[in-house]
């Protein structure tokens, strides 16, 4: 199993760090559409987009269905009231004729002796000794029309019901209306009600959706984010469980089984690792000895040069392990200018190769002398190995930072492998050759113990740059 391959996504070794992932999705302090479109397709969003949807569609129903059952039984009540109105002026009616000037309305001559009063809402309906009777309800009218006029029952103002009557002159129609201002009054009122009332109840259910699926996710976004910062140098750390023993919980539970199962199995194949780098190095030396004591041949030199690559593999096998255990560091001031000075000098160089050292004095720094060291060497075997005549070593201070460049004349390497040669094992075609090219260690190691001083190695234009905190 190879558990570098597998955490390099998420080691900052390797892979797309978070600091580069957030510039890329913003420029300039603006939100990029990468973030908005995030934004736009959260499930927090589109919950509180469903919820009000469904409840602005329920209360658009339950208003039509009140507006029209209100309206149907205010103007039902209306009706009912203009035919109770009618049928009692009915009986009365029977004893009256139309009005000689042909005029709709209520009128009689009477006996003197006969005296009716008829009690309205409005008025009365009354005669007088040897007079006429007349109507003071307005909302009453004794008609030979089959159909009131319409202006006096004007449409959607009125309630209107007939009943047919005989009187003097033969049959008519007796008419009453009722006004239906009370149920326009009402439907306004109403009206008045549902039209805020309406928005604001979407408001609160949005509001309230929204913040209790916040609420509902915030244990997802504490799982989201803790998994982001475990990397394959602290796998002992676990997700938080939330106490509500729902199936956020559960979740919870198995990343952290999860978690357990790897953390063993890294645990297991770093202790392989230094296990078999640190039981190689005794055969490893005895068999170098053994070659370096034989008669020299073509043969013994080969071989010779095969277990100088296998004492360097093993080597790098075990700093490996220590650096993937994360033993804690030695550190201490140190010219980080004398490091590079002193361990580039004794780098072993091709004749051909000529070393210029460019260091500025003072670029103090705390680290660990020992591992600042195999940084240099590392840097310095790579250059020299792919130089074409020159290697140039700069130390500087910066700001507030301790820059080394190890430059070379090199081929350089292609922008899109220059990431990949931090990746272990990895190695650039032309660096294949079996007495040229390395393990592919060297890099992956100097990048390891450069993010263990805080911090960072890079490919730049012609070299390696490394950048560490300055000593306050």
């Amino acid at each position: 199993m190879n558990w570098q391959r597998l955490f390099a996504g998420l080691s900052s070794g390797g892979g797309v760090s978070r600091g580069r992932v957030s510039a890329g999705l913003s420029s300039g302090g603006g939100v990029s559409w990468a973030r908005v479109s995030a934004g736009l397709s959260s499930v927090r969003l589109r919950a509180t987009a469903a919820a009000t949807l469904v409840v602005a569609l329920v209360l658009g129903v339950v208003a039509l269905v009140l507006v029209g059952t209100l309206r149907g039984t205010l103007e039902g009540n209306a009706g009912a009231e203009a035919v109770k109105k009618a049928e009692a002026v009915a009986p009365y009616a029977e004893t009256l004729k139309i009005g000689e000037n042909g005029e709709p309305g209520l009128s009689a001559t009477v006996k003197p002796a006969k005296l009716l009063q008829i009690s309205g809402k409005d008025g009365d309906l009354y005669m007088r000794q040897g007079g006429v009777a007349g109507v003071a309800d307005p909302d009453v009218m004794l008609t030979k029309e089959e159909a009131a006029s319409s202006e006096w029952a004007r449409p959607h103002q009125y309630a209107v019901a007939g009943v047919k009557v005989t009187t003097a002159d033969g049959p008519a129609m007796v008419w009453s209306r009722v006004s239906l201002a009370g149920a326009e009054d009402a439907l306004r009122t109403l009206y008045g009600a549902l039209l805020p009332g309406v928005p604001g109840v979407l408001i609160v259910v949005a509001g309230m959706t929204w913040f209790s699926v916040g609420r509902a996710l915030a244990p997802v976004a504490a799982i989201r984010a803790k998994v982001a910062d475990i990397t394959a140098r602290d796998l002992h750390q676990r997700v938080p469980v939330p106490r509500s023993k729902d199936e956020v919980a559960a979740l919870a539970t198995t990343v952290n089984g999860t978690l357990d199962r790897l953390e063993t199995a890294v645990e297991r194949h770093k202790r392989f690792v230094a296990d078999a780098a640190h039981e190689l190095r005794s055969p490893i030396a005895t068999l170098r000895a053994r070659l370096e004591l034989a008669p020299p041949s073509e043969l013994t030199r080969e071989a010779l040069s095969d277990v100088e690559r296998l004492q360097s593999l093993a080597a790098d096998l075990l700093m490996l392990a220590k650096l993937d255990a994360g033993e804690p560091l030695r550190t201490g001031e140190l010219d980080l200018g004398q490091v590079a000075a002193e361990e580039s000098l004794r780098t072993r160089r091709r004749p051909e190769v000529r070393l210029e050292l460019d260091v500025q004095p003072d670029v103090v720094m705390n680290g660990s002398r020992a591992h600042l060291d195999r940084l240099v060497t590392n840097l310095t075997d790579n250059a020299v190995r792919h130089a074409a005549s020159t290697v140039r070593i700069r130390v500087r201070a910066e700001g507030d930072q301790a820059v080394l460049e190890v430059l070379d004349d090199g081929p350089g390497i292609p922008v899109g492998q220059r990431e990949a040669v931090f990746d272990r094992f990895t190695r650039l075609d032309e660096a294949r050759a079996r007495d040229a090219g390395g393990a592919g260690l060297g890099l992956p190691i100097a990048r390891d113990i450069a993010l263990l001083h805080q911090g960072t190695l890079v490919y730049a234009d012609g070299g390696f740059v490394a950048r560490f905190p300055l000593l306050a």
